[in-house]
């Protein structure tokens, strides 16, 4: 529910139905609340803490975080690397264009966005080396491509990769308003980032210095999963009705370790969302790798993940409805309303919350 100005308030009792629908979603932030730098140090970004329980909202630090997590719980995290996945190029006739990598499709074929009009058959220039072809329109919006360098037609993920740390870019969201910097390599990065895959960082640990997660594996059993993040996880919700909407898919890989934790009896704490939806999707299928298309909400609630470390998230996406398959929408509106009446600062480069 809304006021006349479109900031959420409290309302009573939310019934499911309501719960399912997209508008419940929506929320006014004030601009000057989307961070578009990174706390420095890391661990001075603020951290509310949620106890689902008692429901009281404690107001701390990220740095604080240790004294917060409960005893004996595994902790996952994803160990996805970003790769600077947009390119700046132009045409074969001249018109410039940005593409950004979404993701592979197979060998040699790659699901793109682009900037600029193109059709089947467009060539494409990033520099002297690297050239690209438009494959395919697909209805979505999204294109499929082809890449070639001096050496090869049709090269692979791991023969891009060189000319994307060479000519590319940091993909940071639009909702930033600048242009990446040398120290968005660093800062859009997690610190145990291994994996390279991801063309959006899973922000909840970005705010993890080396420091503080050697002190964090000291004290609790750690384990990692790899998500690689795609642009769709900005893609918002445009289906009136939540269960409408068409889930991206991300390609995840489990260990065996991570498995075993997961079938253990332990209490699990994910580090983010896309841990949330691996190991949710494991839970319900087994498989420690392929494609994730897991949507979780109100409807879908999660069933092994116990505790959620994640930032604020952009209004009518499926991100917040995760968060609302957590806290339920009434809470989740308490609990953003706070945040903007607390002035936390928002998305990618925010501050987090710890829901227990």
């Amino acid at each position: 529910m809304k006021t006349e100005t479109g900031r959420m308030i409290l309302s009573e009792k939310i019934p499911l139905k309501e719960s399912l629908e997209t508008e419940s979603y929506d929320y006014t932030l004030p601009p000057e609340l989307i961070a578009t730098e990174p706390a420095e140090p890391k661990e001075s970004a603020r951290l509310m803490v949620i106890d689902r329980k008692s429901g009281e909202i404690t107001h701390a630090t990220f740095g604080d975080i240790l004294s917060f997590i409960p005893p004996g719980c595994g902790v996952i995290f994803n160990d996805t690397k970003v790769v600077k996945a947009r390119l700046f190029g132009r045409k074969s006739s001249g018109g410039a264009v940005e593409l950004l990598l979404n993701r592979p499709l197979d060998k040699n074929r790659f699901s793109v966005l682009i900037k600029g009009r193109v059709k089947e058959g467009t060539e494409l220039r990033f520099g002297e080396e690297l050239g690209a072809k438009v494959e395919k329109l697909c209805p979505d919006g999204s294109r499929v491509v082809t890449f070639s360098d001096s050496k090869k037609e049709h090269i692979s993920f791991e023969e891009l990769l060189p000319h994307l740390e060479k000519l590319g870019h940091m993909p940071l969201p639009p909702y930033i308003g600048r242009e990446d910097t040398e120290a968005d390599e660093e800062m859009y990065q997690p610190i145990f980032a291994k994996h390279e895959g991801a063309v959006a960082a899973p922000t909840a640990s970005l705010h993890f210095s080396d420091e503080l997660f050697a002190a964090l594996a000291r004290r609790f059993e750690t384990a990692p999963v790899t998500l690689h993040v795609g642009a769709g996880t900005f893609k918002p919700v445009e289906a009136k009705i939540i269960t409408e909407h068409p889930m991206h898919s991300e390609y995840y890989e489990i260990p065996a370790s991570t498995a075993k934790l997961i079938e253990s009896q332990k209490k699990i704490l994910a580090i983010g969302t896309t841990v949330t939806r691996t190991v949710e999707y494991y839970e319900r299928t087994k498989k420690r790798s392929g494609e994730c298309d897991l949507f979780l909400h109100p409807g879908n609630p999660p069933a092994r993940v116990d505790h959620l470390l994640t930032n604020f998230h952009l209004p009518k996406s499926t991100l917040i409805m995760l968060v609302a398959s957590f806290l339920g929408l009434e809470e989740t509106i308490k609990v953003y309303n706070e945040a903007i009446k607390e002035r936390y600062r928002f998305y990618s480069y925010g501050d987090a919350m710890l829901i227990l």
